[in-house]
């Protein structure tokens, strides 16, 4: 079941962080790049009924966006190498209910390391995510709307938490998880919270 995630703007660097973080609020950065399945990605086909196949997305400063899909259900996952990002936790994270996010905006947050060199340590992204009422409704529609956040590597690619994007300061109350958590999170250990 495909849906279409609403698309923002494009690959301006906006400046912004929320809470306390081991970096000052002004040497995090937020980026942004698109991703469309059926226009910028490579796809290879799945090999059995539900599998619908894997796409490469391209990302930021050479790490791609992994998609992969079957069941209704998606995981995303993000490395340099699709093999390896095929291999991450998150590659295998997805919701209990049917899901999909086969495009749109991620957004990278970026540290200024003290060298002067720019680091991604997480991600931004908004899935379709079908709510209880959508399944009772039977019409095939997602109307939940779900901020995932997403660690990056070194140290793993895996969920960090999740925002209800339909919630106001959504954007914001992200922003904050992945500045606060994505990068002392532990994949395979910690909970993903909210």
């Amino acid at each position: 079941m495909r849906q279409a995630i609403m698309a923002a703007a494009g690959a301006a660097f906006v400046c912004g962080a929320c809470g306390a973080t081991p970096a000052r609020a002004q040497d995090i950065v937020s980026a942004y790049t698109q991703f469309d399945a059926d226009r910028t990605c490579k796809h290879t086909r799945g090999r059995e009924v539900e599998d619908y196949g894997s796409w490469r997305c391209p990302g930021y400063g050479g790490l791609g966006v992994h998609l992969s899909a079957g069941d209704q259900r998606m995981q995303v996952s993000f490395g340099t190498i699709a093999k390896d990002a095929a291999r991450e936790l998150a590659a295998e994270q997805t919701f209990p209910g049917f899901n999909s996010v086969y495009s749109g905006t991620v957004e990278w947050r970026i540290e200024k390391l003290p060298d002067g060199s720019a680091r991604p340590f997480a991600t931004i992204l908004r899935w379709n995510v079908m709510t209880e009422a959508d399944v009772e409704r039977g019409d095939g529609k997602s109307t939940g709307r779900t901020l995932v956040v997403t660690r990056l590597n070194p140290g793993g690619v895996c969920h960090v938490g999740y925002v209800d994007a339909r919630a106001p300061g959504a954007n914001e109350a992200a922003r904050k998880l992945a500045d606060e958590k994505a990068r002392t999170f532990k994949c395979g250990k910690d909970e993903p919270g909210k």
